[in-house]
């Protein structure tokens, strides 16, 4: 799906993972479920772009639902994936906190649950990483800046491409809440830090950008702030 002239996504509401398209090459801002693959693929054919295209895997934290065909990447096409040190051991397969869901309805935790069956819920654990900080700006296409957003997990993080004029917030924020259905942007489920994801979000709203995407939910046309505003408020709620 094409969001913008450089911007495009894979997946749908339930898991997400978006593309930056420039002419030199293409960004791939996380990598959903293992078989969100074949998503890629389509997305690929259908903008006449081959796979060695993709210079780079840039993950917004080390959770599966993120991380799934990363590997298959970096291992049949040598694509590097790039991750935020403290959450390098959680992507290849380290240990986690195990945090509370929180509230849940039965309808959209089983619509997740028959996404992530259809598209493998397995993880693909990463081997090998490329460790980055925050603050970083990547020598990939669009030249995406690493911006520090621990809480959903120590290593989580936005990445801000000002080409595509977007900011992808992995699990920062959610605009659909797989367990509970609620749409809109607000604090995502099993979070490690919740009070700290919420303070993290200062770290963003002052971005000039156009998107905010996350990994689950719609695309959230709007500024960052604008965003950040209705987190706030839903994590009062």
């Amino acid at each position: 799906m094409q969001l913008g002239p450089a911007l495009h996504r894979i997946g749908n509401d339930i898991v997400a993972a978006y593309l930056i398209v420039e002419p030199e090459g293409i960004t791939l801002i996380d990598a959903g479920l293992p078989g969100m693959y074949a998503d890629l693929r389509r997305e690929l054919d259908a903008i006449r772009r081959p796979i060695d295209d993709i210079r780079g895997v840039v993950l917004t934290h080390g959770d599966s639902d993120h991380i799934g065909f990363a590997e298959r990447l970096r291992r049949d096409h040598g694509i590097p994936v790039y991750i935020h040190s403290a959450d390098a051991d959680r992507a290849q397969g380290g240990d986690k906190p195990q945090t509370p869901a929180g509230p849940m309805r039965f309808g959209p935790l089983l619509r997740f649950a028959a996404f992530g069956i259809r598209k493998g819920m397995r993880p693909q654990w990463l081997t090998q990483v490329r460790e980055v900080a925050d603050g970083d700006t990547l020598d990939l296409p669009g030249e995406p800046r690493v911006i520090g957003m621990p809480g959903h997990s120590a290593g989580s993080v936005a990445v801000f491409s000002p080409a595509a004029r977007a900011v992808f917030v992995g699990d920062a924020l959610t605009t659909r809440h797989v367990l509970t259905g609620r749409t809109g942007p607000g604090p995502a489920p099993f979070t490690d830090d919740p009070a700290e994801a919420v303070a993290s979000l200062s770290h963003i709203e002052h971005l000039d950008a156009d998107w905010v995407l996350p990994g689950h939910g719609p695309a959230f046309h709007g500024s960052p702030a604008a965003a950040v505003r209705a987190v706030r408020g839903a994590a009062r709620a």
